[in-house]
């Protein structure tokens, strides 16, 4: 690796989860560049969080439902790279950038369907191979899960189904990027109190404590205690966990 700071990208990093994975890999000395979709002004306020840190950060706007303006956004990364950073390659990319669907298997539609895949497998699929070519050799990539691809709940059939499929796909990440030395891992939280999927399980009171009776640590997850699980798991204390899937949700659903 270069003396450059290590930088990480991290998308969907303007709010919930990313944002405390942002967050948290800044008070480890690491850089980061966030991918917002929509919500510029609370990227902008990570942005100078982190930089209040003493870290350089910088925010790009991108739609991981769009893959055709994937080769673009890899090109503007580069260009960032070079001009903030005076290098060529990231460290650390964190395929954090979702939405939530809760409908009946028979429910579902088709539209739905799709925008999941989009999003959650496509997404996390055409992304990172389009970001490949930026990433430092020894890299490391978190791509999310979900708890309900080990449990069902019923009205998450097609969210937890793409999630399954995002863990097979570490797998396989895991085993072709091994040449480069790149390390490949998958977090799967546990329900988060946060505005993810309308902020059910933060706002809903019964869905709150029905989460926190279904959870051995007996509460609902905070987004910090995701952010600062990925920010551990991508330093170089953590570099032999490679392949693994792991469940950050307090012991849910024992």
């Amino acid at each position: 690796m270069s003396h450059t700071p290590r930088i990480a990208l991290v998308t969907g990093g303007s709010r919930g989860l990313g944002k405390s994975t942002a967050l948290h890999l800044a008070k480890q000395g690491v850089d980061v560049i966030l991918s917002y979709h929509a919500q510029e002004a609370a990227a902008q306020a990570v942005v100078a969080e982190i930089e209040a840190m003493g870290r350089k950060a910088l925010a790009l706007q991108l739609d991981v439902a769009q893959s055709n303006t994937f080769a673009a956004f890899a090109e503007q990364v580069r260009a960032v790279l070079q001009s903030h950073w005076q290098t060529e390659r990231f460290h650390v990319l964190v395929n954090n950038a979702g939405t939530g669907l809760h409908a009946s298997f028979l429910d579902t539609t088709e539209a739905q369907f799709d925008a999941l895949v989009n999003v959650h497998f496509k997404g996390t699929f055409f992304l990172t191979q389009k970001l490949l070519p930026l990433m430092e050799d020894g890299g490391r990539i978190v791509n999310l899960s979900s708890g309900l691809a080990r449990f069902a709940l019923p009205g998450y059939a097609a969210y937890a189904s793409m999630k399954g499929a995002i863990e097979t796909l570490t797998k396989y990440m895991a085993k072709e990027l091994g040449p480069r030395g790149i390390a490949v891992n998958v977090v799967a939280p546990g329900a988060i109190a946060t505005d993810f999927g309308g902020g059910a399980v933060r706002d809903n009171p019964q869905l709150n404590a029905f989460v926190a009776t279904q959870t051995a640590l007996g509460r609902v997850g905070e987004a910090d205690d995701i952010g600062a699980m990925i920010a551990s798991l991508v330093s170089s204390d953590n570099r032999w966990i490679n392949a693994q899937r792991i469940e950050v949700s307090g012991g849910m659903m024992l």
